[in-house]
């Protein structure tokens, strides 16, 4: 009924597109099958507020890496971060939450220090400023005259 050219079209377009669908699921679903070019580092924070996993690591504006996971250890937030392996952060290193514009999304800031040390995977960083709740300062501001 067919020819046997118009099978062999068909079924080589059914593998590329099948090629396609799994290339697509592997990067939208953030698999990494040969490897991570990242490297996990962790901080403490009283508080979170806001901040969600995925949101960006940045220093200095420019993206370094994403929260991977914040969980709750000792009434802190511990806030697990993947950084990438071309970037170093210092031991001296303040990580702070931090709003983009007004009404923006939380992300956190890395502020480098001096220090000659180097984070390595799962290590943890000492210096943290938790995010800032306008609820409580208008609270504070009006409640506490």
């Amino acid at each position: 009924m067919y020819g046997r050219k118009t099978e062999i079209s068909v079924g080589v377009l059914m593998v590329l597109g099948m090629g396609c669908l799994v290339y697509l699921s592997i990067n939208l679903g953030g698999v990494n099958l040969f490897g991570s070019d990242t490297y996990t580092i962790k901080a403490s924070f009283r508080s979170v507020e806001g901040l969600e996993p995925g949101a960006t690591v940045e220093i200095a504006g420019v993206p370094v890496g994403k929260v991977k996971q914040i969980r709750l250890e000792e009434n802190d937030a511990l806030v697990e971060m993947e950084i990438q392996n071309t970037t170093q952060i210092s031991d001296d290193t303040i990580a702070s939450v931090r709003t983009k514009g007004i009404i923006g999304d939380k992300f956190i800031k890395l502020s480098p220090g001096w220090s000659e040390e180097h984070l390595s995977e799962n290590d943890v960083l000492m210096d943290t400023e938790s995010a800032i709740s306008i609820e409580e300062l208008i609270n504070k501001y009006l409640f506490d005259q």
